[in-house]
């Protein structure tokens, strides 16, 4: 096929410069433009969609908007979730979950990708109601409904129990048959439905009304709470996991066990119950101890008090005949004091003949000293002696005169500090009511009346109410009024 041919004014088709041809109807587009037609043409192709992925890369911009992207194994598609449909999640978004977003995909020109615009989005299958369950946990949890704290201790023999369930279903059968094994107890049926539409207002009214039973009435109020049911879907369990019979569990004045579902199976109510149990039966279990256990322990500990009692005396019976076999015969014990009193009777026979030999001995050495010349010639000696001794009458004068002395010292001093002495010279001494001489002008102004002693008498006065000047006139000492100071 032969090429285009072009003339000298015609541009090449690898021509640096583009120019319009005679009759083109295809005018290039701008990038805005082209941009705008994608944008309109995916909008009004796919303008409600919902899709199905895992959310990947979740944040919140500072606006409140969230961005995410949703993918699966074989592709990503990138999504934005406005502020207003943000507020309005059930759930919080976090990367790994599964979800349903419903919106309309449009276009990102600033990057030339398409995206979705979510407007809802909800947890795909049974995540949602797991997501919701998780949600009222924590809520509830935060207010210290769920705290260990609150737990109290179940009574050890309650005799009142309450079981709030179905009363057609296995479960009252299972509580009752398993309570009668243990220890038969009186039982309170409060029937309710266990699933299904009104069931968790029955549930929160049944234990709200176990409380409510006044203690001395005629229906007795129960000493146990059993909230029991049998296991179940998720959807079946779910009126034990709504906030109303939470909240009335919690609130309840009476300790409850939860005994809801299976083992594996696990609601709010179990949180919020004082104790849970993993089936109906295990509740009854806890709820009431074997009463043949009971009667074997009352014989355990009436045998552990009769050996008690009787171990004291059987102790001491056991160290009294320890203490007399270790004890010696009566005629063991007097014999060495026996042998010993023999031996002291001869040592003090053999003693006092001893004695009586040396006193002889020495008496008869003392008479031949007691002899009369010289006894005479001791007699002569202390006589010169005492004649040699010469009493001089300065020895004892001396120190008569020397006391004398210091006596009349004394004495001079005495009176020269007597404290009247100074009346002699023109002074006065203040006395109070009692006698006592006052020292200070404090003193004075609080004493009603005062007296001033004279060399030659005594005068009454009355101090002034207010202070004077420290120089005043003498009072003469011949009245007889008080005088004011």
């Amino acid at each position: 096929m032969p090429g285009p041919s072009f003339n000298d004014d015609d541009a090449p088709a690898g021509g640096l410069v583009a120019k319009g041809q005679p009759g083109d109807n295809a005018a290039p587009l701008s990038i805005t433009e082209i941009s705008n037609i994608l944008k309109r043409t995916v909008e009004d192709r796919f303008g409600f969609v919902r899709l199905r992925g895992e959310l990947s890369g979740v944040k919140r911009a500072a606006s409140g908007h969230l961005y995410c992207s949703l993918k699966d194994e074989g592709a990503v598609i990138d999504g934005v979730m406005w502020r207003g449909g943000a507020q309005r999640l059930g759930f919080v978004p976090e990367d790994g979950i599964e979800v349903v977003a419903t919106g309309k995909l449009t276009t990102y020109p600033g990057r030339s990708k398409y995206q979705i615009v979510i407007e809802a989005m909800e947890v795909a299958g049974e995540g949602a109601l797991l997501a919701l369950l998780e949600k009222t946990r924590r809520r509830l949890e935060a207010e210290g409904l769920f705290a260990a704290e609150r737990k109290r201790r179940l009574p050890f023999l309650p005799r009142t129990i309450g079981v709030i369930t179905s009363p057609t279903g296995a479960v009252i059968r299972d509580i009752l048959h398993r309570l009668a094994d243990r220890f038969p107890s009186q039982v309170l049926v409060w029937p309710v439905l266990v699933q299904g539409q009104g069931a968790a207002e029955q549930v929160a009214n049944a234990v709200v009304g176990f409380g409510a039973l006044p203690e001395n009435g005629p229906i007795p109020r129960p000493d146990l709470l059993i909230v029991a049911r049998g296991g179940g879907s998720i959807e079946d369990l779910w009126s034990f996991n709504e906030e109303i019979v939470v909240r009335a569990i919690a609130a309840s004045p009476i300790p409850v066990i939860s005994a809801v579902g299976h083992e594996t199976d696990t609601t709010l109510a179990d949180y919020a119950a004082d104790r849970r149990a993993p089936t109906p039966t295990a509740a009854a279990e806890m709820a009431v101890p074997v009463l043949r256990d009971l009667a074997t322990t009352l014989d355990e500990f009436g045998l552990r008090q009769r050996k008690c009692a009787l171990r004291p005396v059987q102790l001491g019976r056991e160290r009294l005949e320890a203490r007399l076999a270790r004890m010696p015969r009566p005629e063991a014990l007097a014999t060495q004091p026996a042998q010993r009193l023999d031996d002291l009777g001869e040592r003090l026979r053999r003693g006092l003949a001893d004695r009586a030999a040396q006193a002889k001995d020495r008496l008869q050495g003392d008479s031949a000293r007691l002899s009369a010349p010289l006894l005479m010639s001791r007699i002569d000696r202390s006589r010169d002696r005492l004649g040699a001794v010469r009493l001089q009458p300065a020895l004892l004068t001396r120190p008569l005169a020397d006391g004398r002395q210091r006596l009349a010292s004394i004495f001079r001093l005495a009176e020269h500090l007597h404290p009247e002495r100074p009346l002699q010279r023109g002074y006065v001494m203040v006395m109070d009511a009692q006698g006592v001489a006052v020292t200070d002008a404090a003193h004075a102004r609080k004493e009603a009346s005062l007296s001033l002693k004279f060399r030659d008498g005594m005068v009454d006065v009355v101090p002034a109410s207010t202070p004077r000047p420290s120089r005043t006139k003498p009072v003469s000492s011949s009245s007889e009024q008080p005088k004011l100071l």
